[in-house]
């Protein structure tokens, strides 16, 4: 009975190390500006922290997007977004007019899983610059809505269904083991 106790213990704390870093994804952990700031200055660049690297695209692809969408549907970052290691940064033009801006962004993890989301600030003095465009009618231009996305991941309950198994047949040989003996 004590093989059989230590055989399932061992089982199990197998399958917990090997299943936790498959579960955990990439986050963000800080932006600038930060989260809703309220800032009378416009910033010159938008820098988003993750808690994990971020694929960096290269010239030939583009496999991160930060776009900042001012009042009445104004886009405000100009250029490619830039990695580096676990910092995704795109510059801004000017900010115009006073009121909520959102950063949305889709990024390519170092694992491979997207994460994407929303965060805002409000600009609180206008500015002077202008925009680079105007949004895409609501919502197709944004990148997220403030979660992370696992799409293109192995779902939970296929891990927890593989743990489960694993566990079963662990015991199985601990019991046959044990008989044999």
């Amino acid at each position: 009975m004590r093989r059989l106790a230590t055989a399932t213990l061992l089982a199990l704390a197998t399958l917990l190390g090997f299943a936790t870093p498959a579960l955990a994804h990439n986050t963000l952990t800080s932006s600038d500006p930060a989260k809703d700031a309220a800032i009378e200055v416009g910033p010159d660049k938008v820098t988003l922290t993750f808690d994990q690297a971020v694929q960096a695209g290269g010239s030939d692809r583009v496999i991160n997007q930060v776009v900042v969408n001012g009042p009445g549907g104004t886009q405000w970052a100009k250029g490619p977004v830039e990695v580096d290691g676990n910092v995704a940064t795109v510059a801004l033009e000017p900010l115009g007019p006073k009121g909520e801006y959102k950063i949305g962004y889709r990024v390519l993890s170092a694992d491979g899983h997207p994460v994407s989301g929303e965060i805002a600030f409000t600009l609180t003095k206008a500015g002077a610059g202008e925009p680079v465009g105007t949004s895409a009618p609501d919502g197709d231009q944004r990148a997220g809505d403030g979660s992370t996305s696992d799409s293109g991941g192995v779902p939970l309950w296929v891990w927890i269904a593989g743990a489960g198994g694993l566990l079963i047949v662990g015991v199985v040989l601990a019991l046959r083991l044990g008989k044999e003996q």
